[in-house]
């Protein structure tokens, strides 16, 4: 068994252990203060915090270097505008595809009928206000690079960085130093990686009994159905749809693909965040599906940003479960709204906090639906918004492959080698005495 194998299989084997240890934690021992106090906000949240940390340390070095090399190696500014087309294009229709998948399972399925508000554990709920869309590209340019680079501003950093790296490419023979360095730094940045994923099992086993500890299982069972819908339907846009794309516009294995990108979705479900799994997701869409820099580089960054399959199939099921619960009626032109205001939504809420919660309070005003029914669903959106990221970062890897198909820049020799990028042990460099 290759090393890369035995990493991932140890953060699959200690994420179970985590759901177990954390869910026991939970049933007996909820009420036990030094258990609490000790273990739970304190050994796991330290662990899980400082590996949440480490991950999110990589994103900003990494993502620019490997853009700079990423657009350099391209050559030629018009190929960057070709992708960044397609990749748009590409991250609207699976959010649309998979909002109507979403629609589809609630309305057969009827989550939410019968629900007895009296006995439901209700909290306060308040919208984060959403930014007008005009904010938003007003907002791509960064009026301090420093400080874009500092605070994680995704959009604002990929903008200031492919303008970088085309200035770098317009000056030509000056330039290529400059490349050169940032390809080596790259690199390094992947080495750094590599060293990051081999502690990653007992981060992933602090985060997930952490949250289980704290959510318990029992938490889902009131809200069975929502819970449950939105799951198969996760299931359904990962293992269907985006796997159908690969299929019909990448012209490569679904099985191959899915089994090459393991280790970026137990990244996205432990972490849920699309952002802190960059690195991960990065580097198994190059080392593992074979996916050249120039087109990763800039089409991974640009979905983890935009990219809301996940979020958009929470939309579609809340949407249909809010109405069952309060007795409304949308209709036909109600859902279509829905599905128009998700893609809308998922282009001008980009790179914005608690992104999920304010594009449901978006759509929820639009047709008419109460903001405040999103308290019934907040209980249970921490273990989806595990579930969702791992399919956003799934749309990520294939988007970035499909692309890479359609412009020559996918290793098919590195795609089928099942050995391809895997993990090598870490060694420390010693001096002989």
């Amino acid at each position: 068994m290759s090393n890369k194998k035995s990493v991932t299989t140890l953060i699959l084997i200690w994420m179970g252990v985590g759901v177990v240890v954390g869910s026991l934690i939970n049933a007996f021992a909820s009420d036990v203060a030094f258990i609490q106090d000790y273990i739970v906000n304190g050994l796991f949240h330290v662990i899980g915090a400082m590996f949440i940390s480490a991950l999110k340390m990589l994103v900003v070095p990494l993502v620019t270097f490997s853009l700079i090399c990423g657009v350099y190696g391209l050559g030629d500014v018009s190929k960057l505008g070709r992708v960044g087309i397609k990749a748009f294009g590409l991250f609207m229709l699976t959010t649309a595809l998979a909002i109507t998948v979403a629609i589809t399972l609630a309305v057969i399925v009827g989550p939410g009928q019968g629900f007895d508000l009296t006995t439901a554990t209700q909290q306060s709920f308040t919208p984060p206000p959403a930014p007008p869309l005009t904010d938003v590209i007003i907002n791509l340019i960064p009026s301090n690079p420093v400080a874009a680079f500092a605070e994680g501003e995704m959009l604002q950093i990929i903008f200031f960085t492919i303008l970088f790296a085309i200035c770098i490419l317009m000056i030509g023979e000056p330039g290529r130093a400059i490349a050169e360095g940032a390809e080596k730094l790259n690199l390094v940045m992947m080495q750094v990686v590599t060293v990051v994923m081999h502690v990653a099992p007992l981060g992933v086993f602090a985060l997930m009994a952490k949250t289980f500890s704290l959510q318990g299982i029992g938490l889902i069972l009131p809200m069975i159905s929502y819970f449950s819908v939105v799951a198969i339907a996760l299931l359904l846009h990962l293992t269907g749809t985006l796997m159908l794309l690969v299929k019909l516009l990448g012209k490569v294995s679904p099985l191959i693909f899915i089994k090459k990108m393991r280790a970026a979705q137990i990244f996205a479900f432990s972490t849920a965040s699309s952002n802190a799994t960059i690195p991960v997701t990065l580097t198994s869409v190059e080392k593992r599906v074979g996916v050249d820099n120039s087109t990763a580089s800039f089409v991974v960054p640009f979905g983890a940003t935009i990219n809301m399959d996940g979020t958009a199939i929470m939309q579609g099921v809340a949407t249909v479960f809010i109405a069952n619960v309060y007795g409304i009626e949308l209709g036909i032109m109600g859902y279509l709204t829905v599905i128009g205001m998700a893609v809308l939504a998922s282009i001008g809420t980009a790179g914005v906090p608690g992104v999920g919660l304010i594009m449901l309070a978006m759509v929820f005003n639009q047709v008419g639906l109460p903001v405040e029914g999103i308290a019934l669903i907040i209980g249970v959106d921490r273990l989806l918004d595990m579930m969702r990221t791992a399919v956003n970062v799934t749309g990520d890897a294939a988007i970035t492959t499909i692309i890479a198909r359609s412009e020559g820049t996918l290793n098919m020799e590195t795609f089928n080698d099942p050995n391809a990028g895997t993990v090598e042990e870490v060694h420390l460099p010693h001096r002989r005495t």
